[in-house]
């Protein structure tokens, strides 16, 4: 990217206008229903806070708050939050349900993106572009996307929902991960991943999905 994401887009011949709408829509989406779906289990286990701080709401406002919609308008990746008082959870592993609902929403999400891919990609062939080439970039987006918003938050690395998983069922690297020297520790990890294995999370993923399209095509086709 040589300049602001926005215009690299719009600039791009091969993506443009409609692939930065679909970014935009899908990335504000799964978060949203990522955060929403920490809200329920939370809820579930006995947990009001999410519903007492008014966080069981549609509104990205809400969940995004102004310095992630200030770092999406300036990179174009956001993040959310939802408000959970653990010590209010029932069962012993409440707080990693909870960490865990985000992540498999997005799963969830991913896997209804493939579905609609593979049946716009059979059903829908016969309809021109640029409707057609839209809405299948629109489905295979919301797939990479979300398997990618999954496996990202499931690194056990705090603050991720991975590190809160971890730290649930395992005491011994609950204390490594909230003494002091653990907290520097996962926040290098985090920024040493963000920085040099995001791309290869990406790439695989790709690769994962292009192999699983052709071999779906393959048989329903």
């Amino acid at each position: 990217m040589q300049g602001w994401w926005v215009a690299d887009i719009l600039n791009d011949p091969q993506r443009g206008a409609p692939v930065l709408v679909s970014w935009a829509v899908l990335v504000i989406g799964s978060i949203v229903l990522h955060e929403l779906a920490h809200g329920w289990m939370a809820l579930r286990l006995g947990d009001t806070t999410p519903r007492d701080m008014g966080h069981m709401t549609w509104n990205p406002l809400v969940h995004m708050g102004p310095w992630s919609l200030v770092a999406f308008a300036v990179i174009g990746i956001a993040w959310g939050a939802m408000p959970v008082d653990p010590t209010r959870l029932r069962g012993r592993h409440g707080d990693a349900w909870v960490a865990l609902a985000g992540p498999l929403m997005n799963i969830g999400l991913a896997a209804v993106s493939f579905i609609a891919l593979v049946l716009w990609m059979t059903v829908g062939s016969g309809v021109a572009d640029p409707l057609h080439g839209n809405l299948r970039m629109f489905f295979w987006l919301g797939a990479w996307l979300n398997l990618i918003l999954a496996g990202f938050n499931l690194l056990p690395v705090l603050p991720l929902d991975g590190g809160r998983i971890a730290t649930s069922f395992s005491r011994g690297y609950a204390e490594f991960a909230y003494g002091e020297n653990g907290q520097w520790l996962m926040l290098g990890g985090f920024i040493l991943f963000f920085w040099f294995g995001f791309d290869y999370l990406a790439m695989g993923i790709s690769i994962m999905l292009e192999v699983a399209l052709s071999g779906v095509l393959a048989v329903v086709g």
